[in-house]
């Protein structure tokens, strides 16, 4: 498999001999089409100067004549009615003049060679150094009749300049493939790079750091790799974590399971301890459930790909349903609980919704001592709606408020002793707000207990 470098060196390569050979072909086109014939005529006007100029001169050295205007920079070809030839300056490259151009000129006719030369694809026209590519007209000598046939010596056109703009040419070439081949390198070292990084995190090592250092899109990509590699990396250990926690969390309750069986197989049992090892079993099973119906809410939330079923109804009401259905805990533990609800309809999913009332109560209920307070309120504004459930607890030191939402955090001990928690309660809270385009924020109060604050937007009320 050929790399991207040599792909890119022989694709610019190939395009730089494709535009030359484009560039010359069209050059060439233009010439037969267009130059050919005011070459022809302007070189048909030399030639047949110097017959005339011959012809009108007395004592003239034909030979000593024919070699200086040669020596100005022309090519001459002379032939006599006895066929005699002589030929001043650089010899042709290939004599391939008919015989009838010849007669056609020594009978007092004129040869236009340069016009006529064939319109063939990779003839170079101009350049062509043949003999058919010349001028001829007739002229007398010594009552000789001759035919000159001249054309420019492309030698002598090739001045200073020309040889300066050739080499001129020559360097840029060089220098651009030169500087090519470094802009190639410098464009592919980093996405081999990437490609060697790409696989690294396919075998899930995702520490390795992008000398990567630009501001172009090769740059960007290389931001947004990394950027995504850090995410990978997150994930991935917060699937380890979430492994682990879940295991243990299954582990616990299973293994209280097994050994309270164990001990209920001993016939010898008395009945009360065997109540009371019924009820831890069923207290474990009943947690299971619970962590199980959480984890499974929690999937549905990760996976949730439709929009929210979203209905208008009443957000006091719901509130106030959830209150009743925790009243008897309220009584048990002689807790008041006071409202401030105002009437709201919303417009959102009552389900989820649901969820973040129960548990938010939850909470507040399970880490708030016999005796205490809860107070519930309920806000509607312009643009938003608040909900916020403040309890007079154990409350939360600042260390653990950035990770009370994390999946399977707890804060310690004593925040769980009471009644046996998951841990996955504020995560689906977290979820679902945010599924709302809402926030929460939690804070502590300045004697005891903690308040979480809802907000969330105040959508207008639409029939479904």
């Amino acid at each position: 498999m050929k790399s991207l470098y040599s792909k890119f060196v022989i694709f610019t390569l190939g395009t730089m001999i494709m535009s030359g050979l484009i560039a010359f072909l069209a050059v060439n086109t233009y010439y037969h089409q267009q130059l050919k014939g005011k070459n022809d005529e302007k070189n048909m006007s030399i030639a047949k100067s110097l017959a005339s100029y011959i012809e009108s001169t007395q004592d003239l050295n034909l030979e000593s004549f024919l070699e200086t205007q040669a020596a100005a920079g022309y090519k001459i070809f002379v032939i006599n009615d006895r066929h005699d030839t002589a030929g001043y300056g650089a010899a042709f490259r290939v004599n391939n003049l008919s015989e009838d151009a010849i007669n056609q000129v020594l009978d007092g006719g004129v040869y236009h060679g340069m016009r006529d030369l064939p319109s063939e694809t990779f003839v170079t026209g101009f350049f062509s150094d043949e003999l058919a590519n010349t001028v001829g007209v007739p002229f007398q000598y010594n009552g000789t009749n001759y035919a000159l046939f001249l054309r420019p010596d492309i030698k002598f056109l090739f001045t200073e300049v020309h040889y300066l703009l050739g080499g001129m040419v020559v360097v840029m070439a060089i220098i651009s493939v030169l500087v090519m081949l470094i802009v190639a390198k410098m464009l592919i070292d980093p996405i081999t790079k990437l490609t060697v990084a790409a696989k690294k995190v396919g075998e899930e090592q995702y520490a390795a750091e992008l000398d990567i250092h630009r501001r172009d899109e090769i740059g960007q990509l290389a931001h947004t790799f990394q950027t995504m590699t850090e995410r990978l990396s997150e994930n991935d250990r917060m699937r380890k974590e979430f492994i682990s926690d879940v295991s243990h969390d299954f582990q616990s309750p299973l293994l209280n399971i097994k050994g309270y069986a164990e001990l209920l197989t001993d016939s010898n049992l008395p009945e009360a301890e065997r109540k009371n090892y019924a009820k831890v079993i069923q207290s474990e099973t009943e947690r299971l459930s619970t962590l199980t119906k959480q984890l499974m809410l929690l999937t549905s939330l990760d996976q949730l790909v439709s929009p929210l079923r979203k209905k208008a109804f009443k957000l006091d009401e719901q509130l106030m349903e959830v209150i009743r259905r925790h009243r008897w805990l309220l009584e048990e533990k002689e807790m008041s609980l006071s409202t401030d609800l105002d009437e709201v309809e919303f417009q959102g999913d009552p389900a989820f919704l649901e969820k973040v009332w129960e548990n938010l109560l939850s909470n507040a209920l399970k880490y708030t001592e016999a005796g205490g307070s809860i107070e519930i309120t309920l806000t509607k504004r312009a643009d938003k709606v608040t909900v916020s459930f403040s309890d007079t607890g154990i409350g939360i030191d600042e260390k653990h408020m950035e990770r009370i939402f994390d999946r399977f955090y707890r804060v310690d001990e004593s925040r769980t002793k009471q009644i046996a928690g998951t841990g996955l309660g504020l995560s689906i809270v977290l979820q679902v707000v945010k599924l709302h385009g809402g926030r929460i924020d939690v804070r502590r109060n300045e004697e005891e207990g903690v308040t979480f604050i809802v907000t969330l937007p105040a959508s207008p009320f639409t029939e479904n």
